[in-house]
């Protein structure tokens, strides 16, 4: 595993966005782990998140693209911190874009904030978690009212490997039916693997009790 995964794990972990105990999900799973995006909260942590997105957006899109569209409202932060980041780190200017939930009548008129996407733009869509497909769905028809956009794919920030609509991934199935390429920053496989009975700061995060009840929800609800 590359070193900025393990970076990026501990970084979720001192931020309190990845949390291990018993949860339940929005859809009434219970869980034995939770990662809460909004806990990302100050400039130097936004300013790092920023930088791990850059990163797997390099290794999986390359830097040659245009527009980096993040939905509102979590994905808008997200644009902007990686947009900057990708200038900063790899010297690529990539203008950031997001929707507004309601369309503005005046000023900068219309559904976009940021920069414009038109005609043969390259597009990468960020988000922050995703578990299931509903999200890409709503954004791929506003991308392509803009005009004739090539939409490379998506990038979140961890991958929950659950299943989505059917046995497979959310991810692998946003794949598969609107035939993107899909990435994240990491999965839970490599979370896992990473804290699995490995002190952090003192404090063994996953012992053999969580990591049974990890598999036991994995064999629940896990992508095949």
């Amino acid at each position: 595993m590359e070193q900025y995964k393990k970076d990026f794990i501990e970084f979720m972990i001192d931020c309190q966005v990845l949390k291990f105990g018993d949860f339940v999900t929005k859809s009434g799973r219970k869980t034995p782990f939770f990662v809460n995006t909004g806990f990302y909260r100050t400039g130097a942590q936004l300013r790092r998140l920023g930088e791990y997105y850059a990163q797997a957006i390099k290794e999986t899109f390359g830097v040659e693209f245009d527009v980096l569209f993040g939905p509102a409202y979590k994905g808008i932060p997200l644009s902007v911190t990686a947009s900057m980041a990708l200038s900063e780190k790899y010297g690529a200017d990539i203008r950031y874009c997001s929707n507004r939930k309601e369309v503005k009548d005046h000023g900068d008129k219309g559904i976009l904030l940021g920069g414009p996407v038109g005609d043969g733009d390259k597009v990468v869509i960020i988000e922050d978690v995703t578990t299931a497909g509903t999200s890409i769905g709503e954004t791929l028809p506003i991308l392509q009212a803009q005009g004739n956009v090539n939409i490379l794919g998506l990038v979140v920030s961890v991958d929950r490997m659950e299943r989505g609509q059917g046995e497979k991934s959310a991810l692998n199935e946003i794949s598969e039916k609107y035939g993107l390429k899909t990435c994240a920053i990491v999965t839970m496989k490599e979370v896992i693997e990473h804290l699995y009975n490995r002190p952090y700061k003192g404090k063994v995060i996953i012992d053999d009790t969580l990591m049974a009840a990890i598999n036991a929800y994995y064999e629940q609800y896990g992508a095949k």
